[in-house]
């Protein structure tokens, strides 16, 4: 009995672990986000060097774009694009930059992804971003724990995986940490697909119920 009750305990605290985590997002009110038909995500940056990593976070974006009645530019495609006109990640926060990406894709806005944390707690924000005066159109921010024992890792997770496992800190990053050098591992792919749906929770829709 009392191995049963252990078990249990166990087993709560390790779904709190995986269950744990926070998602804020706001969008600019009065602004008719009908107008905007495409977007694209242009950056997928911070401490993720692998680019099958980025390609698994731009695609649950894509998804939660779609739900919400936008057309998502093809990622992949818009990746190429922005490197063969050797627009770098950093242009971006200039509006010089998000012109000049704007012109080369063609949309009306941007959606911008960055990943300063990736260990025990995976941190990440994005934002959206009108091309025409380069302005803030929603922005999110959410984090959430990689599993294991209320997510300080005890051999799932991050502390599991052994292709993905984290290498070296990140230069510069925002709070540090680990690096995806690969892919996620399926458990931190199920994390991350929630928490980005819960960070776009607010992002306006543009789809309208017709009676």
């Amino acid at each position: 009995m009392k191995i049963v009750i252990n078990l249990l305990i166990i087993a709560i605290l390790f779904i709190g672990g995986c269950a744990s985590g926070r998602a804020e997002s706001h969008s600019r009110a009065g602004y008719n986000f009908s107008m905007i038909d495409s977007v694209a995500i242009v950056a997928v940056e911070g401490a993720l060097q692998g680019q099958a990593a980025k390609n698994q976070i731009a695609e649950y974006f894509e998804m939660e774009l779609l739900k919400k009645g936008y057309a998502p530019k093809e990622w992949s495609n818009i990746a190429a694009a922005l490197e063969e006109e050797e627009v770098q990640p950093s242009d971006l926060n200039t509006e010089a930059g998000v012109a000049k990406a704007a012109e080369i894709i063609n949309v009306p806005a941007i959606l911008i992804v960055n990943i300063p944390h990736f260990g025990d707690e995976i941190f990440i924000t994005a934002k959206m971003v009108d091309v025409a005066d380069g302005s803030v159109l929603w922005i999110g921010s959410g984090s959430t724990k990689t599993g294991g024992w209320l997510g300080l890792g005890s051999g799932w997770g991050a502390g599991a995986r052994q292709e993905n496992e984290l290498f070296g800190g990140v230069p510069g990053g925002v709070m540090g940490g680990g690096v995806a050098v690969h892919a996620l591992s399926p458990q931190e792919a199920e994390q991350v697909q929630r928490l980005i749906r819960r960070m776009c929770n607010t992002l306006p829709s543009r789809l309208t119920t017709e009676w």
